[in-house]
C-alpha cells in the first residue's frame, strides 16, 4: 500500500485562519487605563523621580504584585487631570483588567469629586493622594490576587495562541519546501502541519476559557474593589483637605507651594503637622482671619463706628433727611445756607487710626508655664504664637519690619527678623514658631533687645513710632536703672508698648511691672477666641 499524499493547497485552506493571525497579529492592547498625552507622561515621570515615597511604594508593591507601576500612574493621572478619560475594558490588556476595575471604581465613586477638587492640576497633591491610598492598595491587591493571576493567565494564553499560529505558518512553509510537481506533500510533513493546526485550535480554546475565567474572577471582586476604593478616596480627600487647611492656616499660598520641589513641600507639610503647633492650625487660621477682618475695618482718618449725629459740612456723611431737601425746590436754598454755615446734620463716627511707622516687635514668653493648657486644650504658648503670626501678617500688610523675640530666663533669647523688604520664608516662620525654651521669666533681656532694634531702625532709616507687643503669663521685676533707661528711650523713639497677660494673676494690677511697662495692658482668660485682642490689630 503506497503512502497517502496530501495536497498543499488543502493544508493551506485548513491553516488559513492561523496564517492570517501569524502574518497580521492583533495590535497590542493598552496597558494604561487613563488616556494620556506627552505632557501627562512627562508630569508623572518628573513627579515620580522627585518623590522618593512614590518610588518606595512602587518598588514594594512590584515585589508582591504584577503591573503596579502602571496602576500608580493611572491613579496619579486620575487625580491630576482635569477631565480624565478612561479606556474601555475591551481595549485593555488582559493582564491590566484589575487596574481598569480599580481606576473605574475610583473615578466613578462619589468621593472622587471631593478629592479631585483638591488635586486637579497639582502634581504634588495628586501624588500625595496616591500615597494616602497606599494601605488600602496593599489590602486591595492582596484581596484581588486570584483575579489578577487569572487575568495574567488569560494574557499568557492569548499570547500562546499567537505562538501556535506562528508554528502553523512555519510548518506550512516546510510543507511548501517539500511539495512535489503534483502539488502534494509527503504524509509525515502533512501530519506535522496537522499537529500544529490542532495545537493552535487547542491553544485558542484554552485562551477562551482563560478569558472567561478572568472575567468571572473580576466580576466576583468588583464589589470588594468598589467598597475599598470608596473608603480610600474618602481618606485621601480628608488628608488633602487637612493639608490644604494646614498650609492656609500658616499663610502658605498656592503659588509658593507650586514652586516648591516635591520633597521640600512634603517635609514642610510633615513639619507643620507634627511640630509644636501642629494641632493648633485651626487657632492659627482663626487668628489670621480675625486680623484680616480687622484690617478691612481699619481706615486711617476715615469714619469708623457710628456714635450719633453731629453738625458740619461733610457731604459724605449727610443724613438722608437732609439730602431729601434737595428734592424740594423751595428747600434747596435752606440746604445751601446750612452747608455754608457747617450746620448740616451729619452721622458722627469714631475713627480708628494706626499710628505706628517703625517695626512691630512681638516679645513672646516661652517659659515652662506657657505650656499650660485651658479646658479646650489650647496652650498659652499656642495662643501667643498664633497671635504673633497674625502680627507678622499685619506688619507685612503695612510694609513694616517684624521681629519675633522669644524669651524665657535672662540668658534664653531667640531673635527672628522679618524685614519688609524681603519675603518671609515659610521655613524661617516655622523656625520662629517652633522655638521654645521652657525656663523661667525675665523681661529685661527681651525688651532691651526690642528697644535696641527700634533704635537701630531709627538711626539707619529715620523711622520712629514702632510697636512692641509683650505676651506673657508671668511676672518679674526690673531694676530701677533699667526702668529709667526704658522710659527715656520710649520718649525719644516714641514707640508704644502693648501688653497681654495670659491667665489669672496679679500681673495686670495697677502698679505692677507690666502696668508700668505698657501703654495698653489687658488680661486674657479665654484662649479660644482671638477676638479678645481684635482692637489691637486695628491700631497697629
Amino acid at each position: 500500500m503506497g503512502k497517502k499524499l496530501t495536497k498543499l493547497k488543502d493544508l493551506a485552506a485548513r491553516a488559513g485562519r492561523w496564517l492570517g493571525l501569524a502574518s497580521s497579529p492583533p495590535e497590542p492592547k493598552a496597558t494604561a487605563v487613563v488616556v494620556s498625552d506627552r505632557f501627562d507622561d512627562m508630569t508623572w515621570a518628573e513627579t515620580f523621580e522627585e518623590a522618593s515615597a512614590l518610588q518606595d511604594l512602587a518598588e514594594e508593591l512590584n515585589e508582591r504584585f504584577d503591573h503596579t507601576p502602571d496602576l500608580l500612574c493611572d491613579l496619579f493621572l486620575s487625580a491630576f487631570k482635569a477631565a480624565p478619560r478612561l479606556r474601555d475594558r475591551a481595549d485593555m490588556d488582559l493582564s491590566r483588567l484589575i487596574n481598569h476595575q480599580v481606576v473605574t471604581a475610583m473615578v466613578g465613586s462619589p468621593e472622587y469629586e471631593e478629592l479631585h477638587r483638591a488635586t486637579v492640576g497639582d502634581p504634588y497633591a495628586a501624588a500625595m493622594a496616591v500615597l494616602a491610598q497606599s494601605d488600602a492598595l496593599r489590602r486591595l491587591l492582596e484581596q484581588t490576587r486570584d483575579a489578577q493571576e487569572k487575568g495574567q493567565q488569560a494574557y499568557d494564553a492569548q499570547d500562546g495562541v499567537g505562538d501556535a499560529a506562528r508554528a502553523v505558518a512555519e510548518a506550512l512553509a516546510r510543507a511548501g519546501d517539500a511539495e512535489d510537481e503534483n502539488g502534494t506533500v509527503p504524509e509525515d510533513v502533512a501530519a506535522a502541519v496537522g499537529e500544529t493546526i490542532a495545537g493552535a485550535e487547542s491553544a485558542d480554546e484554552a485562551a477562551q476559557q482563560a478569558v472567561q475565567a478572568a472575567t468571572q474572577a473580576l466580576a466576583a471582586v468588583a464589589p470588594t474593589i468598589r467598597t475599598a476604593i470608596r473608603r480610600a478616596m474618602a481618606q485621601a480627600a480628608e488628608a488633602a483637605h487637612e493639608e490644604d487647611a494646614l498650609m492656609r492656616a500658616w499663610g502658605v499660598d498656592k503659588g509658593q507651594l507650586e514652586r516648591m520641589p516635591f520633597e521640600e513641600r512634603a517635609l514642610l507639610a510633615e513639619r507643620l503637622r507634627t511640630g509644636r503647633l501642629g494641632q493648633f492650625a485651626d487657632l492659627i487660621g482663626r487668628f489670621r482671619l480675625m486680623a484680616l477682618g480687622e484690617r478691612a475695618r481699619k481706615v486711617e482718618n476715615a469714619p469708623g463706628e457710628l456714635v450719633g449725629i453731629t453738625l458740619g459740612d461733610d457731604l459724605s456723611r449727610v443724613v438722608p433727611s437732609e439730602l431729601a431737601h434737595l428734592g424740594i425746590p423751595v428747600m434747596r436754598a435752606v440746604f445751601a445756607a446750612r452747608y455754608a454755615e457747617a450746620g448740616l446734620m451729619l452721622y458722627d463716627s469714631r475713627g480708628e487710626q494706626n499710628t505706628g511707622q517703625g517695626a512691630i516687635i512681638a516679645c513672646i514668653d516661652t517659659s515652662f508655664s506657657m505650656t499650660t493648657a485651658d479646658p479646650a486644650g489650647i496652650t498659652r504658648e499656642a495662643w501667643a504664637k498664633a497671635c504673633a503670626l497674625a502680627l507678622l501678617d499685619q506688619a507685612r500688610q503695612a510694609k513694616r519690619d517684624f521681629v519675633g523675640i522669644l524669651f524665657s530666663a535672662a540668658s534664653e533669647l531667640s531673635v527672628h527678623c522679618f524685614p519688609s523688604s524681603a519675603p518671609a520664608g515659610i521655613a524661617d516662620v516655622v523656625d520662629f514658631a517652633e522655638c521654645f525654651f521652657g525656663g523661667g521669666t525675665d523681661f529685661e533681656a527681651p525688651l532691651t533687645a526690642a528697644v535696641d532694634l527700634l533704635e537701630a531702625e531709627f538711626n539707619e532709616a529715620g523711622r520712629a513710632r514702632g510697636d512692641i507687643v509683650l505676651i506673657t503669663d508671668g511676672e518679674c521685676g526690673v531694676t530701677e536703672d533699667w526702668m529709667h533707661r526704658w522710659n527715656e528711650t520710649k520718649r525719644r523713639l516714641d514707640f508704644r508698648t502693648f501688653g497681654i497677660s495670659i491667665g489669672n494673676g496679679p500681673a495686670t494690677a495697677p502698679g505692677a511691672v507690666l502696668d508700668a511697662l505698657c501703654d495698653n495692658l489687658r488680661g486674657l482668660d479665654d484662649l479660644t477666641d482671638p477676638r479678645a485682642v481684635s482692637d489691637l490689630f486695628r491700631v497697629l
